[in-house]
């Protein structure tokens, strides 16, 4: 299952842009269903990536990533 940026989080942000600020999930662990994985900062705000599912978390961008709407930042298997 690939995690994504939600694009709604950008509904009141000028910035095109915003940044992975840390991961609070290791990559190679397993993660449950809404357990936080990351937090990312868009402009002044932060929000928590929430796991959709049951599996094993691996990165696919490092914290300090800059990241847009929709970016792909990680994935859980099975």
């Amino acid at each position: 299952m690939d995690i994504r940026i939600d694009e709604k989080l950008w509904v009141t942000s000028m910035s095109p842009g915003g940044v992975i600020e840390r991961w609070r999930a290791p990559s190679g662990v397993e993660v449950h269903r809404g357990d936080t994985l990351a937090e990312v900062l868009i402009e002044d705000s932060r929000h928590e990536i929430v796991s959709p599912a049951n599996g094993r978390l691996v990165h696919l961008l490092p914290a300090g990533a800059v990241i847009e709407p929709g970016a792909l930042i990680a994935r859980i298997g099975t």
